[in-house]
């Protein structure tokens, strides 16, 4: 069993709102002016790996590191941030990570302080490794062929 799916198990007495995939949010953030992605990865990854682009949608992704570089120790005031980002408590949000396990873990995080929908992008946006042992081609946002550029 996966590392998320493990982690969906641990957490699946909490409030959060589910999985779905990159695709399923998308769709979501096209269609409902209140849904917010929210990227919770680090800013060299934001970098390096790229990020989603949402311009075409007229939005554009909050970008709330769950861990810190680059000790990935755990981001403390993620919630307090999330809050100050002035996200509605009642908005649609989607977390996402490198593979969906950082994510998961934001989601549970804001449904216990009362967000109402919180969803991880399950695949995150690089998605687990192919035959070749690369990330980008088998799922998750990249995958999906969504908009995204280098930072």
């Amino acid at each position: 069993m996966g590392s998320a799916a493990v982690r969906a198990e641990k957490h699946e007495s909490l409030a959060y709102s589910g999985d779905v995939s990159a695709l399923e949010a998308w769709e979501h953030l096209k269609n409902d002016a209140n849904a917010v992605l929210v990227d919770v990865r680090t800013p060299p990854e934001w970098t390096f790996s790229g990020e989603p682009n949402l311009t075409s949608i007229g939005k554009e992704a909050f970008k709330i590191s769950w861990k810190v570089f680059p000790s990935y120790v755990l981001n403390d005031r993620f919630t307090q941030t999330l809050k100050a980002a002035g996200i509605a408590a009642d908005a649609k949000i989607f977390f996402l990570c490198r593979t969906g396990g950082r994510s998961l873990d934001a989601a549970c995080a804001a449904a216990t302080e009362g967000y109402a929908e919180c969803y991880n992008i399950k695949d995150g946006f690089e998605g687990p490794l192919d035959a070749s042992q690369h990330r980008g081609t088998v799922a998750g946002w990249k995958a999906a062929n969504l908009p995204w550029g280098q930072g």
